[in-house]
């Protein structure tokens, strides 16, 4: 049976896209690489996936969409494509979506997880809503971001929300346009995770290319 709110020392975070080689793809990976740096070994305890509407089931990150990762300092070796499955919302404690219509097929797939599940760019700004000193109940990290998300879906009738919620599939494009989807995935992203970040105590970080175009710590 699947999961659904039951304590658990890992906090998983899902992100929901069309066909699972572009935008989740990218979000994923780009999120496991800035987790891994901000966190170290720590990293661990926030479990970040990705999974497809209508998935190219098997297949691997779309090449153009690859090249876009590395320029973040992303690594797309052994990426799979997988359908989006209904125990998949039920068991995330943070669902992320590229569009207002993949935030509804994942609503269909569990309508439960109405309070937990947001368009990227949605929950990026109720996050900025929430006021970053409120108290957050729990002592393990995995039970104070799931207080911090039921603050986002408290706040959430302050902001409406709106065809800019949605960034928009890049399939088929020029890589410019892979790379702008790339540049929005990352403005939308890195401040959930570095609110993630913060809350953990590994101090505050923000996704900015160096020399290399990895993440960079700041003071």
């Amino acid at each position: 049976m699947a999961r659904h709110w039951s304590p658990d020392p890992v906090f998983r975070v899902l992100v929901v896209c069309t066909g699972n080689i572009c935008r989740s793809a990218l979000a994923e990976r780009l999120g496991r690489a800035y987790l891994d740096d901000a966190l170290g070994d720590a990293a661990e305890q926030v479990h970040l996936s990705s999974a497809g509407t209508g998935a190219v089931v098997g297949s691997g990150m779309h090449p153009d969409t690859a090249l876009v990762l590395a320029g973040f300092g992303g690594d797309h070796t052994g990426f799979v494509a997988r359908q989006l499955a209904p125990e998949m919302v039920v068991d995330a404690d943070l669902t992320l979506t590229l569009t207002r219509a993949h935030r509804g097929t994942a609503l269909a797939e569990a309508p439960r997880a109405l309070a937990r599940t947001f368009t990227l760019r949605e929950a990026a700004d109720l996050l900025a809503l929430v006021d970053p000193d409120v108290d957050l109940p729990g002592d393990a990290f995995a039970d104070r971001a799931r207080a911090l998300v039921r603050q986002m879906a408290a706040v959430r009738a302050r902001r409406a929300g709106g065809a800019a919620d949605d960034i928009g599939d890049p399939i088929g494009q020029p890589i410019d346009v892979q790379q702008q989807v790339g540049d929005a995935v990352v403005a939308a992203l890195v401040p959930i995770l570095a609110r993630l970040v913060d809350l953990h105590g590994g101090g505050r970080w923000v996704a900015g290319p160096s020399g290399t175009g990895a993440f960079v710590q700041v003071s």
